[in-house]
């Protein structure tokens, strides 16, 4: 049995809902939005001591190989798994599988978001041991999050205890409605999914073949073509024309046996300024933002100031609740809490009106 452990981490995203600190060429994985360090450097970071740095693989597009290589200098051009196109998570997860597999097929990967806050190191890596002992017995796993609160932004995975604290996932449920949340949460047997899962290559390559024959026949196509040494071409090809559709959705709700780990380990999915606010300290009136900042009147608010060092300002709100406000060098978003993940629909206007700067 193989005893090598791999990190595949998802970096392809544009994040558009964090318009206008994340742009095109430079997407929210490469920006300090939680911390002094980009999100991708903090995501490789915080799995290297389980896999050591020539075992971490960096799933990106064409556009951000020279970014992603500045920001992890440690790492090879080689470990880059480049995109011709986004295609979802099932064909990002089942390429990094077949590229594994083709030297050992028993490796465990670890395919993981790069656009996560974890604050607590320690049982962040001491959950994804667990679920590597899992996946090492031919079970594809994955980690649930513990709920703190009846989020109704996050999936959900019900599951059962199956033996320690292996649990065995039930089902999965897209995002609910506010009651439904609370009787989740209430049930204790509901957790978020993370859209963290853990498995052997070869598992992986067989989930697939199983559960989406046409995504595998175009993945098998690569790996024939890598093997007689022409992928460059035939990825440019194929990979395009790949179903564009989720790992969840296409292959884990259709898992007969699926593990789940819990982990409480003070997670976030860092998907809009919303939850960039949500772990932002705050003053009495829940208002959020830089030591500059003036709040009158207000509740509820959140500002970011990204201008250059030198260009910074006061940014004052009197006698308003729940906005976000950001300010970049060349943008100003000001934008309801309840509205945050509309912020992608202005970028869409930028893309319509051909304002290709601004995006």
């Amino acid at each position: 049995m193989s005893e090598a452990i791999h990190a595949v981490i998802m970096a392809g995203g544009a994040g558009t809902r964090f318009w206008p600190a994340s742009r095109r060429l430079r997407p929210k994985q490469l920006l300090a939005l939680a911390g002094d360090e980009a999100l991708i450097r903090q995501a490789v970071e915080r799995v290297m001591p389980l896999c050591g740095p020539e075992r971490v693989w960096i799933a990106t597009g064409a556009h951000l190989v020279e970014a992603t290589l500045a920001m992890l200098p440690e790492l090879s051009r080689g470990q880059l798994l480049v995109e011709p196109a986004a295609r979802n998570t099932a064909p990002c997860i089942g390429w990094a599988a077949h590229v594994i597999a083709r030297t050992d097929p028993d490796a465990v990967v670890m395919a993981l978001p790069s656009d996560h806050h974890i604050a607590n190191l320690p049982g962040y890596r001491a959950a994804l041991e667990v679920a590597v002992a899992s996946a090492r017995r031919g079970i594809i796993t994955t980690i649930g999050i513990k709920p703190t609160h009846p989020e109704t932004g996050f999936g959900y995975i019900e599951a059962e205890l199956r033996s320690g604290i292996v649990w065995s996932a039930i089902r999965f449920v897209e995002k609910p409605e506010r009651a439904r949340a609370e009787a989740f949460l209430a049930a204790g047997t509901f957790f978020w999914n993370a859209g963290m899962f853990i498995f052997r290559a070869g598992d992986m390559v067989r989930a697939i073949a199983e559960h989406l024959p046409e995504l595998a026949r175009g993945l098998a196509a690569i790996d024939a073509a890598a093997r007689a040494g022409d992928e460059s071409a035939v990825l440019a090809e194929i990979f395009p024309t790949l179903p564009a559709v989720s790992i969840d959705v296409g292959v884990m709700e259709k898992m007969e046996q699926l593990a789940m780990v819990p982990g409480d380990f003070g997670w976030g999915d860092l998907g809009s300024w919303l939850s960039l606010s949500d772990l932002a300290s705050k003053d009495e009136a829940h208002n959020s933002g830089p030591s500059g900042a003036i709040f009158v009147d207000s509740a509820g608010n959140h500002v970011s100031d990204l201008r250059a060092r030198g260009a910074k300002r006061v940014i004052a709100l009197c006698g308003v609740r729940d906005l976000v406000v950001v300010e970049t060098d060349d943008a100003l978003l000001i934008v309801h809490r309840d509205e945050a993940q509309r912020v992608r629909d202005v970028v869409a206007e930028l893309v319509s009106r051909g304002d290709s700067d601004l995006t």
